[in-house]
């Protein structure tokens, strides 16, 4: 029900490459400074918003139920833990269950926002994890990707991971790239992602000593 995607709000995933961390109001102007990006707004389909219709919109998602996402952090630069999540912002990867008659389907979108981090392994390892996370945690047994025509690199990359070309809108310009999770597929997708440790964010986050002093 309504709780289902609260499940991650104090979820970390630490990856090689990647660190996922909830969509918190930390996140949104660094988010919304991407969202200016005639580019970004391109490749996402997306509108420009407001700052504050920003930080709205990053309320609901946190308390929407059909929807799962995650701050894509740079591990190197994050987990020395100099830098401030704000400033080890990547991108983001999102699972959404799209379909209310069948909650085992799970559309997953990948963005790397800096252009410096794409073509690196970056987006791969969060899919990745995601899918993982999606499979173990909340039942996932098949992944959709949409994806714009004209972005070769992520169609690319989806392929790679065992999604097929299942259908192309050419009003939409957008090609669907679907992966039916076999036991096969399962077994391959947590080995690709058993480097990978799940920590809880409230208390990475938690000055040192804090958590001692509450006992």
């Amino acid at each position: 029900g309504a709780e289902a995607m609260k499940i991650n709000q104090n979820t970390v995933l630490q990856g090689q490459r990647v660190t996922l961390v909830p969509y918190t109001s930390a996140h949104v102007p660094r988010y919304h400074e991407w969202m200016q990006s005639e580019e970004l707004q391109r490749l996402t389909a997306s509108e420009p918003l407001s700052l504050e219709q920003e930080y709205e919109m990053q309320r609901s998602w946190r308390d929407d139920a059909d929807k799962c996402t995650f701050i894509v952090l740079d591990t190197e630069r994050w987990s020395g833990q100099a830098c401030a999540d704000e400033d080890c912002m990547v991108g983001d990867v999102n699972l959404f269950l799209t379909d209310t008659e069948d909650p085992t389907l799970g559309e997953i979108e990948i963005m790397i926002a800096e252009p410096s981090y794409r073509g690196r392994g970056f987006g791969k390892e969060a899919t990745l994890m995601m899918m993982s996370y999606g499979v173990r945690n909340l039942g996932i047994t098949t992944f959709e990707a949409k994806i714009g025509q004209e972005n070769e690199a992520s169609i690319c990359m989806f392929k790679k991971l065992h999604f097929k070309e299942v259908a192309v809108n050419s009003v939409f310009q957008e090609v669907t790239l679907r992966l039916d999770v076999s036991d096969q597929e399962r077994r391959w997708l947590l080995e690709q992602t058993d480097h990978v440790e799940e920590k809880s964010y409230v208390e990475l986050k938690l000055p040192a000593g804090v958590l001692e002093t509450r006992q």
